[in-house]
């Protein structure tokens, strides 16, 4: 059902841009956008790209994370205008606070009211077309609401699901979590990890390395048993060439003496197109399921806590061959100041289900 996605539509910077203008300019649209309405930067730049196409054509939710106290004022005032100029910029659109923690004992349980959201959701008559924006969505909540579209568009005829994406690396590493205590999966993402099986478990870790991510992956690692192998996933081709030679030296200690990894065992994404990051995971479930068939059961776990954009590669893989997605949600976000910056967004957009794809047949 989803074999079109190794080579599924995708638009990249102006030829996005371009798309947006053209494909949802055209006024037979109706469109129903998800999105985050957060401190993040990015949160207004793709729905304002579709307001200007779409106008009265665009629907809207958007998703206030809440994360309880913060001291950060910074970041709420940042949070309130954002909101107030999606508010003004799509009227037709309402505002979703999800409250990520469970205030009684601080467990995650934000995707699973996400998911309880968009379960008792009805899309506005007419809707042609789904956008989810992951600019700036945590994989908490982009992972659940990617799978719960899907499944939507997927049994709806004619219906168009996109995922867009306002990348801006040098911006990820600016904004710093503090991760939590609890290793889990995240909402739907368990995988095939707790099945039932004589073989013996044969896992193979893919943490997807990223600036300041340390903690939260060692967390991670220490939840892990029956490891295999572990091979990280660096980001190449990159905007800076040298990304990947950073993250490998401040990654060295793991790399040698606690994850063992073998030189060859690297896995490289580009930074700038998901379906590079898909199709190396893919290509990696097929072989390695191949090689340990009827000898060991074959288990992938993702940990992709870095780049958008890498990240969303990573899910569309989860999805397509169900395996587990392992995270720490994030107690609280910061800013850092000293981090280098880029002025630069790239716009990616990936059309992942619609007619476009009918009678697709995979070669």
């Amino acid at each position: 059902m989803r074999d079109h996605w190794d080579n599924c539509v995708t638009h990249f910077d102006q030829d996005a841009t371009r798309f947006i203008d053209e494909y949802f300019g055209d006024g037979q649209r109706r469109c129903f956008l998800m999105a985050a309405a957060g401190f993040d930067p990015r949160s207004p730049i793709i729905p304002n790209l579709l307001s200007t196409a779409l106008r009265d054509n665009l629907h809207a939710l958007f998703i206030r994370e809440e994360r309880g106290e913060t001291t950060d004022e910074f970041l709420r005032e940042s949070a309130d205008q954002n909101e107030a100029e999606l508010r003004k910029g799509i009227p037709n659109s309402r505002v979703e606070p999800i409250t990520i923690f469970d205030p009684a004992d601080n467990a995650p349980v934000g995707g699973n009211r996400l998911v309880a959201l968009l379960r008792g959701m009805a899309l506005p008559d007419g809707t042609t077309d789904i956008v989810l924006d992951m600019s700036a969505l945590s994989m908490g909540i982009a992972f659940p609401a990617a799978r719960i579209l899907l499944e939507i568009a997927e049994r709806s005829e004619g219906l168009n699901l996109h995922l867009m994406i306002a990348s801006n690396p040098e911006m990820d590493v600016s904004i710093v979590g503090e991760p939590g205590e609890k290793v889990q999966a995240v909402r739907g993402f368990a995988g095939n990890a707790g099945r039932e099986t004589t073989l013996p478990k044969a896992r193979i870790w893919l943490p997807q390395l990223a600036k300041k991510r340390g903690a939260a992956l060692e967390r991670i690692k220490a939840s892990l048993t029956d490891l295999y192998k572990v091979c990280p996933i660096l980001p190449f081709p990159a905007r800076d060439p040298r990304r990947a030679d950073r993250l490998i030296e401040e990654f060295g200690e793991e790399i040698r003496e606690e994850w063992e990894v073998d030189p060859r065992d690297f896995i490289y994404a580009s930074e700038k197109n998901p379906l590079d990051s898909f199709r190396s995971i893919e290509m990696l479930k097929k072989r390695y399921d191949k090689t340990v068939k009827d000898t060991f059961d074959p288990q992938l776990i993702l940990s992709p806590v870095g780049s958008k954009v890498m990240a969303a590669g990573a899910m569309m893989a989860a999805i397509k061959y169900d395996l587990t997605v392992q995270y720490v949600e994030v107690l609280r976000y910061e800013i850092d100041e000293t981090a280098p910056k880029a002025p630069k967004m790239d716009i990616v957009h990936v059309w992942l289900d619609g007619p476009i794809y009918n009678g697709y047949a995979q070669q």
